[in-house]
């Protein structure tokens, strides 16, 4: 395709100030720039005025694995030493429960309101997915600190793994339901977070003693690009998952790289414009039509989803001890669904194809309202939770 470089200039220019009056937007309103963000990209995109040209459009998936990777290094780095001797408990029984919960209620309702035993079974599995590059961008918006937001910090990164592992654990079930028993999807999912968590030791291990030498104390720009790009890359080629590599190597590098100040302090830096081109062309792509395609079963999924993150938070947090002004929280700053439930939709519906349209259809009507609600829920929680000390 012929690249027309005045219109891609202005675009990226005119992308990149609608960035910058997302996040004053969300200053003077409390509302999330994320949803900014979307909201900006659904109005310029093909479902709005498609203001937004072909050769923008196809970066989004180059500046998805970018972003993500890097939210994956930064959701890592929350998991140090200290924090899970603190938290650690806490951190993987709220996690546990929420996926545990949203599964089986979002499950048995759809199945009780007559979605088809095997379908209801993915569609659950599917609910247990998060966002992690929304949650972590309003994290960063409010600016607080503290044990809650290192507690969400910690479940969002490992939230990859257990949707992971409930889908494939669900789609062998689903496949026994249907007369087809196979543990394929099963094996695939063992090899895939296996494989990431070892590539992202092996980039993590001679990181955390090379990065921050030359500059000492931190690590470069240039440092924190190749670590990244390195990550992100070697997990694609690999077919392994970018998100376990980048949250194993931040975790390894956070814990391990003694001579760093602040390990992730240029990713940080370097992400934002990364972000803001990401979130406005998750925007683009969204089509809200499906939403209203969802039908009945669609709100019942959202209704479903939001109450077994509001229970499975609050059980998991009384069973791991966590701080009694924190367990109604936990489930709203979860709220977020994004690529990753996308992702298994589109595997779902490969392996099932009788069930490709009901499943793609509702899963992607309903992130349509999970993009744009859910960061709102995260900044909530993390607000009501620091007024209260």
């Amino acid at each position: 395709m012929n690249v027309d470089l005045p219109v891609l200039l202005i675009t990226l220019g005119v992308l990149f100030l609608a960035g910058l009056l997302a996040d004053e937007g969300g200053r003077r309103t409390r509302l999330p720039r994320v949803t900014l963000l979307l909201a900006c990209g659904l109005v310029a995109g093909r479902a709005g005025f498609g203001l937004i040209p072909p050769e923008v459009e196809e970066w989004y998936e180059f500046l998805s694995v970018t972003a993500l990777t890097m939210v994956a290094f930064l959701l890592g780095s929350a998991l140090t030493r200290d924090n899970m001797l603190r938290d650690g408990r806490a951190i993987l029984g709220v996690s546990l429960s929420i996926v545990i919960v949203t599964l089986i209620l979002v499950t048995g309702g759809l199945w009780l309101l007559g979605v088809p035993a095997e379908a209801a079974l993915l569609l659950g599995a599917i609910a247990t997915a998060t966002a992690p590059a929304a949650t972590q961008d309003v994290i960063q918006q409010s600016g607080v600190e503290g044990r809650f937001v290192d507690m969400i910090r910690g479940i969002v990164a490992i939230d990859d793994a257990w949707g992971l592992l409930a889908f494939s654990l669900v789609a062998v079930v689903a496949r026994g339901l249907a007369g087809g028993l196979e543990t394929a999807l099963l094996l695939d999912a063992g090899r895939e977070i296996l494989g990431a968590v070892l590539l992202g030791t092996a980039i993590g291990l001679p990181a955390s003693y090379l990065t921050g030498r030359l500059s000492p104390g931190e690590p470069l720009q240039t440092e924190a690009l190749g670590i990244v790009f390195l990550t992100a890359g070697l997990a694609m080629w690999a077919d392994l998952s970018f998100l376990i590599a980048g949250m194993t190597a931040g975790m390894i590098i956070a814990n391990m790289a003694r001579h760093h100040d602040r390990a992730f302090h240029e990713i940080e830096h370097i992400q934002w414009p990364f972000m803001i081109l990401f979130f406005v062309l998750a925007g683009a792509s969204l089509e809200p039509g499906l939403l209203a395609g969802a039908g009945m079963a669609g709100a019942a999924y959202v209704c479903l989803r939001i109450a077994s993150r509001l229970a499975g938070g609050w059980i998991g947090g009384t069973l791991a001890g966590a701080p009694v002004a924190h367990r109604p929280w936990y489930g709203i700053a979860l709220l977020p669904q994004a690529g990753v439930a996308v992702g298994m939709a589109l595997v779902a519906g490969q392996e099932f194809p009788q069930y490709s349209d009901l499943v793609l259809t509702l899963t992607i009507g309903t992130t349509v309202l999970f993009e744009l609600i859910g960061p709102a829920g995260t900044l909530l929680a993390i607000r009501k939770v620091s007024e209260r000390g």
